[in-house]
């Protein structure tokens, strides 16, 4: 009887134990079997429509804009042909970086944060050091530039131009490597995988995906029935999103190049869209919309909307990578910020 005592108290014990022991371990940093560490999930975060502050600095339109990824710095790019770099927390203004001579209709953040790329319709994309605001090299095309982005690993930089190509530079040597020739009249929209394996641009009504290593097309979709704006993957890679001069967002699964669902409730053409790092937001702005739209990216059910006292048009959206704000790049010269 007494060893029968004892196995129940040990049972018991270990009943005891299991939940701490689990508290303990879920409470220390996680590392994979490589001994790197994971990053932290991204919490979902539900937006305020109260509008936390309006950047001004700008002297005509705002048409782009991004967060860097520590998220406590924003870019803009304007009609001004200018570039400023913002203080997240303080909105205060940091630097203005100039060179270009026309309109700046794309700002993309390296990986690494210590680079930022610009687009501007004279023809150029510059590649600018962040911390000294020194312009580290000037890429030069044929035509205008309509957006820029750098894959995930840092190791390519891509443009889109508005015959549509796309154009391929390493990222180390700023050696061009490829150019994509889509053969259609491109309004924006581009966007890398978040395995850097794809790279979707828009051309005329529909996307493009291409094979980043081989330069092959792999699929063109479409389902649009206006010129698309705006690409963003899902953080997963698994869905793609489009906004388009069609007042519509179609949310496209990647893997079958089907259309998933449409979000719809727009009053006008949309240029904007992003996924939030969660991947449960979708948000969307564009002409004459005065607001950015919410949706339940699962769901397709719109969750609100953000009112910022916006003077015609939204141009360029993006989510802070931490997930906790949200910026606009506004017609009314303005950059807004939603926590």
């Amino acid at each position: 009887m007494s060893n029968l005592l004892t196995m129940r108290q040990q049972i018991h014990l270990v009943t005891l134990l299991i939940p701490a022991i689990t508290a303990v371990s879920c409470a220390r940093l996680s590392k994979s079997e490589s001994g790197a560490t994971r990053s932290k999930p991204v919490v979902a975060h539900s937006f305020s429509s109260v509008l936390r502050q309006s950047l001004t600095a700008h002297s005509d339109e705002v048409w782009a804009v991004a967060f860097s990824p520590d998220s406590k710095t924003v870019a803009s790019g304007g009609n001004d042909a200018a570039v400023k770099l913002w203080d997240v927390e303080s909105g205060k203004e940091k630097q203005t970086l100039t060179g270009h001579k026309y309109k700046v209709a794309s700002v993309a953040f390296s990986p690494d944060g210590q680079t930022l790329a610009t687009g501007s319709e004279d023809y150029t994309v510059k590649l600018w050091d962040v911390r000294s605001g020194a312009l580290r090299q000037t890429l030069n095309h044929d035509y205008q530039i309509t957006a820029v982005a750098f894959s995930q690993d840092g190791k390519m930089l891509a443009a889109a131009v508005y015959t549509g190509d796309i154009v391929l530079w390493d990222a180390q040597t700023w050696t061009q490597k490829k150019e994509l020739e889509s053969k259609e009249i491109a309004h924006g929209g581009l966007a890398f995988s978040p395995d850097g394996k794809v790279l979707a641009s828009g051309a005329a009504q529909s996307i493009k995906l291409w094979n980043v290593e081989s330069g092959a097309l792999q699929q063109t979709m479409t389902g649009h029935s206006g010129d698309v704006r705006s690409l963003a993957f899902a953080p997963d890679g698994k869905t793609l999103a489009s906004a388009a001069d069609d007042r519509t967002i179609i949310l496209w699964d990647v893997a079958t190049a089907q259309a998933r669902q449409t979000l719809t409730g727009a009053e006008s053409s949309l240029y904007a869209v992003a996924f939030a790092p969660d991947g449960g937001t979708v948000a969307g702005g564009g002409l004459n919309e005065n607001k950015v739209r919410l949706w339940d990216a699962h769901t397709g059910t719109a969750k609100t909307s953000l009112d910022g006292e916006f003077f015609y048009s939204i141009y360029s959206i993006a989510f802070s990578p931490d997930g906790t704000k949200l910026a606009a790049a506004s017609a009314d010269k303005t950059v807004k910020l939603w926590e």
